[in-house]
């Protein structure tokens, strides 16, 4: 397979699950409104994941603060609850790409969120962050979204960069379809976004007829008596 890689944007532990059993499924990102909705404490949710995965598995937790030496402080909270693939998410203020430039010297993988620009993504990746996360459809309700991600996919590609582009904020399979076919490299997507990509009814369909021709012929459903 290739390098691509597919994430789930949730906290719901059976939602997790489920796809993780449907899919190839590298990770999950959270934030702090999608813990929010769990309506656990927020580790609690965290550490639920954190015992289903297999340790290649990647979780992405976001800080909350917005001050340089908390973000370091959750940063580095954030780093410790796993040995390994257990990586921060920081928002691309000035005191974010602070402290992502800081962790990336201490060889702390962040990745770099609450982006809404190319210019701004790459900014982060030039700081160091090994993921970037682009807001696709909050860019699209500004104008031009998704092409500034065709951008960004485009600017790092030229420029040799190993940081790749984690696509969050989708809406819809189109969005998703589309930033796939023009390079980008990760995707992170919501629940309903992730079965929509899987779910075309004419499987069914086919499956159904398929059934019923073999039932009518041979009396039965399955390929041995």
């Amino acid at each position: 397979m290739d390098d691509f890689e597919l994430y789930l944007d949730t906290a719901d532990i059976d939602a997790i699950k489920e796809l993780d059993q449907i899919l190839n499924v590298q990770g999950v990102t959270t934030n702090p409104s999608i813990l929010a909705k769990t309506g656990e404490d927020p580790l609690v949710a965290v550490q639920k994941i954190i015992d289903y995965f297999t340790p290649e598995q990647k979780i992405f937790m976001q800080v909350v603060s917005t001050d340089l030496q908390g973000i370091l402080d959750e940063a580095h909270f954030i780093a410790s609850l796993r040995p390994k693939n257990m990586c921060p998410k920081i928002p691309v203020s000035h005191n974010g790409l602070k402290a992502i430039k800081q962790l990336e010297s201490e060889g702390i993988q962040c990745l770099a969120t609450s982006i809404y620009s190319a210019d701004a993504g790459f900014m982060a990746a030039h700081n160091g962050a090994e993921y970037l996360a682009p807001y696709v459809n909050r860019m699209c309700n500004y104008g031009g979204g998704m092409q500034d991600v065709c951008d960004l996919v485009d600017m790092l590609a030229m420029q040799n960069s190993k940081t790749k582009v984690l696509g969050a904020s989708f809406k819809n399979t189109d969005q998703v379809h589309a930033l796939i076919a023009a390079g980008m490299q990760a995707v992170t997507l919501p629940v309903d976004v992730a079965y929509n990509m899987i779910g075309h009814p004419g499987v069914k369909i086919a499956v159904d007829e398929f059934t019923a021709n073999w039932q009518k012929a041979y009396g039965r459903t399955t390929l041995r008596a």
